[in-house]
């Protein structure tokens, strides 16, 4: 008889306590951008378990698997991807892409070597940059914009909302950046996931509280952009922005507490996923600040998950009852 016992952890209890995990930042998103951004998570969801039941049952022949959780979560993980004004025939492609494409072509759960959500996210970027960059206002900055326009200040506020933190500091108009409480809370123009970071620390926390992920990932990541940042800053004042405002604007937060933790896309080793969110950090902010494109997070998870085989290969963790030499 082997000397093991069931853990009792499962695919599908990790799946759930991250969807659970998000329900703060879903809820954000719902105060800030309104019915909208439901009926963009609705397409998304229903999309991406449609097209999973699809693939397994029509092209695979294998048992049905939307059970686990897994197409779920990357439906909700694209979601927040997105504008919330965003066509539903766009999200289906998107959809179609992160199941179709980047998670069942590579034989399901498990196989897949990039985040599904975040390859779906790319293809429409890549596809449909207009509209996947048209940004909508809060509901709060509409009511601060309608305010403006009574006392006449339009111009600052046709400069101001709409438009993404990121987007401003691109343009060099950083002056007219929101709040730090603002950026802190979600009330700032552009996609879902670029809700408050106070939902999505408090996700984070009922991660590690249920060890569902471990600390290496998210922390290396936020101690690398922290760092680096603040070298430019510290180096040119008036050309980079503070690491607080890095940390806080677009989809930093939610990368590195929900994406860039995929169990299946990151490395297996304590050592290596340090290694593999340092890397996330340092290219995140390299192509913000040194790209034509003000988000970077996408693309440095992206690049990450492709580097994940040769830091496993590396980074092995040690075998079970192995003595040292």
């Amino acid at each position: 008889m082997s000397p093991h016992f069931h853990s009792g952890d499962s695919v599908s209890k990790n799946m759930y306590n991250v969807l659970i995990a998000l329900i703060p930042a879903l809820a954000v998103s719902l105060i800030f951008f309104g019915w909208s951004a439901l009926l963009v998570t609705a397409v998304a969801i229903a999309s991406c378990v449609l097209f999973e039941w699809l693939i397994t049952k029509f092209i695979m022949k294998r048992p049905c698997t939307i059970g686990d959780g897994s197409a779920i979560l990357t439906g909700l993980l694209l979601a927040f991807n997105l504008p919330s004004n965003l066509d539903w025939w766009i999200i289906v492609i998107g959809a179609l892409v992160a199941i179709g494409v980047a998670k069942m072509s590579f034989g399901g759960l498990g196989n897949n070597i990039f985040n599904p959500a975040l390859v779906g996210r790319v293809f429409l970027l890549v596809s449909f940059p207009q509209q996947m960059t048209t940004w909508p206002k809060t509901v709060f900055q509409l009511k601060a914009q309608a305010a403006d326009a009574l006392s006449g200040a339009t111009a600052a506020a046709d400069a101001t909302t709409g438009a993404t933190p990121l987007g401003l500091i691109q343009a060099g108009m950083t002056e007219w950046l929101p709040s730090t409480w603002d950026m802190f809370i979600g009330n700032v123009g552009g996609s879902m996931g670029e809700v408050g970071a106070l939902a999505i620390l408090i996700g984070l926390i009922y991660l590690l509280v249920t060890k569902t992920i471990t600390w290496h990932i998210p922390v290396s990541i936020f101690a690398t952009v922290f760092i680096f940042a603040g070298i430019l800053h510290l180096a040119n004042p008036e050309a980079y922005v503070d690491p607080i405002t890095h940390l806080l604007t677009g989809g930093l937060m939610l990368g590195a507490c929900f994406m860039a933790t995929d169990y299946v896309t990151s490395p297996m080793s304590k050592k290596g996923q340090l290694i593999y969110g340092a890397g996330i950090g340092i290219l995140t902010i390299c192509i913000r600040t040194f790209g034509a494109y003000p988000e970077g997070v996408s693309f440095a998870i992206l690049i990450m998950n492709a580097v994940t085989p040769l830091i496993n290969v590396y980074c092995k963790p040690k075998r079970f009852g192995r003595l040292k030499k």
